[in-house]
């Protein structure tokens, strides 16, 4: 199976391009799957993982329109059998993403897949960088947020996406070795970026017939 994983920082456009990835090349976009197999497995509610995700950074529009609304302890009563913290989700997430690269093809926006599918020979692994004012003028027009707001959510963003590396135990997230295409999203359009991947996958696929 082929993988596409793109790690970025917020408002490099990660999501927005693995959409359209996902629907040019007939990939998933995994995403709720990922969810339910880690709440599955950690016999948690989604909401309860999608909670630790939030509090970690890993869902861009949970951040920005606040859908983690209710009280969190309110959603962790919705099952009482498991429990799962960032350490926990972090365990799990490199096994459910093995499982999803063998099962299907796929494209992981962010969540570290490069290291968990590190070895993965049919994975493709992008880097998305962007500088700080692409990056909040993409926020505000996607999202028809102010500029100072797209900031703090930047800002916020760069800072629990640290965070969440260092759970992995990585400070190097952002080396250009560890990944087969780096774009810079301030200087290629999100066209051009979604026709040098795609061009990179479909080429290795042709090789193997398939």
């Amino acid at each position: 199976m082929y993988i596409i994983t793109l790690a970025r920082p917020f408002g490099a456009g990660g999501h927005t391009l693995g959409e359209r990835l996902a629907k040019r090349l007939s990939f998933s976009l995994v995403e709720e799957e990922m969810v339910n197999a880690i709440a599955e497995k950690a016999k948690v509610s989604p909401e309860w993982v999608k909670s630790v995700e939030a509090e970690r950074g890993g869902f861009l529009m949970n951040f920005i329109n606040s859908l983690v609304s209710p009280s969190f302890f309110e959603r962790l009563t919705d099952d009482s059998k498991g429990y799962l913290d960032e350490n926990i989700y972090v365990d799990i997430l490199g096994s459910v993403m093995q499982e999803i690269a063998r099962e299907s093809n796929a494209v992981i926006v962010g969540r570290g897949g490069q290291y968990f599918l590190r070895e993965h020979p049919d994975a493709v692994h992008v880097l998305l960088t962007a500088d700080e004012k692409h990056r909040v003028q993409f926020l505000a027009q996607k999202y028809q947020i102010t500029e100072d707001k797209a900031r703090q959510v930047v800002e916020r963003g760069d800072k629990r996406r640290d965070n969440f590396y260092r759970k992995l135990k990585s400070k190097d997230f952002d080396d250009p070795s560890l990944y087969h295409l780096v774009l810079n999203m301030s200087r290629v359009t999100l066209d051009e970026a979604e026709d040098a991947i795609c061009s990179l996958i479909q080429g290795r696929m042709a090789k193997k017939g398939r």
